[in-house]
């Protein structure tokens, strides 16, 4: 302890006098004498001591003071150095900045001068005078390799080809050195540079090529940049080594996936599916991707149906049988899937939310039908919830059950008079209903309380129009696409509108032109422009539009409907007729296609 001691104070007189004989600079003679004093020297040097005592506690106000005592008797650069230091322990930027800047002017060679100093401005976020300050401690010590590595993380986020030089020259010095290929890799990553990362990533591997972190890394970087065959390759080997691997599997899983080969992940996914230590949430989260990703491609509703049996067979999760419920009506087995349903209501007769999170996923994939039949089980046991009843009402509303929807929606509305979504929806099911003026009012009720929202512009907009409010139609028209001059489902609506009218027919155009471009294989669209063209007489660019629209969105009877009228008045009246006959299967109740059929014209 007692050769600590020496030592210390040993060191003491270095900070003092600094690493320069003489101070080059001294603010006047007068100053410059007292200094040279043996007196002042030795008064100075106490000074320094209490100071230097005082920050060993932590008393970093009480070694300013001592340093600055010191100071006045013996004004060197290492008692500025010592300052600077104490006012950036307290955070006191500015006058850490006007002591380090004094002892670098006094002993512009001092290395350690110049570290404090471009802490302080990197600190301060005075970044070009840290760098210029790092560039100059580099040019008076090639070997600094701190500087460089400082002077880089500096560059990374202006200049990330600069930082890259850097971090470059700092390699060729230390060699490949773990931290720095690592930063070089992420910087090549964020310039779109993924081959050079890949690059970087495989130097690393090249020096530790058992570290599975890396290797791991570098197939997310692989697959970054598509290639999956090396990617593939990559964590089969890690596979091989490390068979229980699971993040290495599902590595292997989400490639697949990338691909779009959701057959083949499943076989990893079936792995870990199978192991005993893997959380329960984790297998419902794989199991519910499935599910989703079947609403894309029908047959991996087997894969999904399979996970969760495997799942159910571990657990008595009432999620699970939410799913198989769900799973079952999908497949037509309605009595297995209210089983499944009942057994949910019993596990959890006080949760409202796998209804609701299952009747989301099914409506957000357009599964109207079944979220229907889902939430309308869910709704008997939760009459009071609103989200249930709200996605039920809305459900219904996608599939024209408008008598149905109405119900669902007013209690919505009832259980919550302030929501946008449930005053919108239910104006709209009360304007197919031809209740208009009821529809109306809830629909500028939901606009006192937005009264900027495009989606409830329009739909009172769809209303004017069904009500044949003309001017009012226009002027709600006007106004959404003044609040959005882009919103394309506005221009579609508003032309239409126009089209049924045969009014302001070139504006009309116009307005549909910017929809489908906008949106090009919109099927509804693409019907309206079809429209335009046919009240403009230019009935072959109508029976283009037309056909598409119907490749595009499936057989519709409106457009059905549409499109014999073209067939007519291109002369083709067998035709015409036959796609008339086609629209009122579709739509039995539609009057004015039955009497175009009688009448075999329009």
């Amino acid at each position: 302890m007692d050769n600590m001691k020496y030592l210390f104070l040993i060191l003491i007189p270095i900070l003092y006098f600094g690493c320069s004989s003489a101070v080059s600079s001294i603010e006047d003679s007068d100053t410059q004498s007292e200094s040279a004093s043996p007196e002042n020297s030795k008064k100075a040097m106490e000074s320094f001591l209490n100071g230097v005592q005082a920050e060993s506690k932590g008393d970093y106000a009480r070694a300013i003071l001592e340093y600055q005592d010191a100071l006045k008797l013996d004004p060197k650069p290492g008692i500025y150095y010592q300052i600077a230091k104490n006012y950036f322990f307290i955070n006191k930027l500015p006058l850490a900045l006007q002591n380090a800047k004094k002892s670098v002017e006094l002993d512009s060679s001092n290395i350690e001068y110049l570290n404090l100093l471009q802490e302080i401005y990197t600190t301060a976020k005075q970044t070009a005078s840290a760098i210029e300050t790092l560039e100059k401690i580099i040019r008076l010590d090639s070997s600094q390799v701190n500087a460089y590595y400082k002077l880089a993380r500096l560059h990374e986020n202006q200049r990330p080809l600069k930082a890259i030089e850097v971090y470059e020259k700092l390699i060729k010095i230390v060699g490949n050195e773990w931290s720095v290929l690592v930063r070089v890799a992420e910087l090549y990553e964020r310039l779109g540079m993924i081959d050079k990362s890949i690059s970087s990533i495989e130097e690393l591997l090249a020096l530790d090529p058992g570290n599975t972190a890396l290797q791991k890394l570098l197939i997310d970087f692989y697959v970054k940049n598509k290639q999956y065959d090396e990617a593939v390759e990559s964590v089969d080997d890690l596979i091989r080594f490390y068979p229980d691997d699971l993040d290495a599997r599902e590595r292997k899983a989400q490639i697949f996936i990338e691909q779009g080969n959701w057959e083949m992940a499943s076989y990893e996914y079936d792995f870990i599916m199978q192991q005993p230590n893997v959380e329960f949430d984790i297998k419902v989260r794989i199991g519910a991707a499935y599910f989703t990703a079947s609403f894309k491609d029908t047959a991996l509703i087997s894969v999904a149906k399979k996970f969760f049996e495997r799942i159910d067979k571990d657990s008595s999760d009432w999620q699970v049988k939410m799913y198989l419920g769900v799973i079952a009506i999908r497949e037509h087995d309605d009595s297995l899937g209210m089983h499944y349903f009942n057994a949910v209501t019993e596990m959890a007769p006080w949760n409202p939310e796998g209804w609701i999170r299952l009747g989301g996923i099914l409506f957000d994939n357009r599964q109207y039908a079944e979220a229907s039949e889902v939430l309308s089980r869910g709704v008997e046991k939760f009459p009071e919830d609103f989200t249930i009843n709200l996605i039920l009402g809305i459900s219904y509303a996608q599939i024209d059950k408008h008598q149905d929807a109405k119900k669902y929606l007013k209690k919505a509305v009832e259980l919550n008079p302030n929501d946008i979504s449930a005053l919108s929806s239910y104006g709209y099911t009360l304007s197919r209903l031809k209740e208009g003026s009821e529809a109306i009012s809830y629909l500028k009720k939901a606009l006192t309380i937005d009264p900027g929202s495009l989606e409830l512009l329009g739909t009172l907009g769809l209303v004017y129009d069904g009500l044949e409010m003309w001017n009012e139609c226009d002027s709600t028209y006007s106004a959404a696409l003044t609040a959005d001059p882009s919103a394309a489902i506005i221009k579609n609506n508003w032309a239409y509108s126009l089209s049924k009218r045969g009014e302001q027919l070139e504006k009309a155009l116009q307005m549909a032109k910017e929809a489908i471009e906008a949106e090009p294989l919109n099927s509804s669209y693409l019907d309206t422009i079809g429209w335009v063209y046919f009240k403009l007489e230019n009935y072959k660019e109508a029976e283009e539009f037309i056909k598409k629209s119907l490749e595009v969105g499936g057989e519709k009877a409106v457009i059905l409907d549409h499109l014999g009228d073209v067939y007519f008045m291109l002369g083709e009246k067998d035709k015409a007729i036959e796609t008339w006959k086609k629209a009122f299967e579709i739509d039995s109740s539609n009057e004015s296609i039955k009497l175009k059929i009688e009448k075999g014209e329009l």
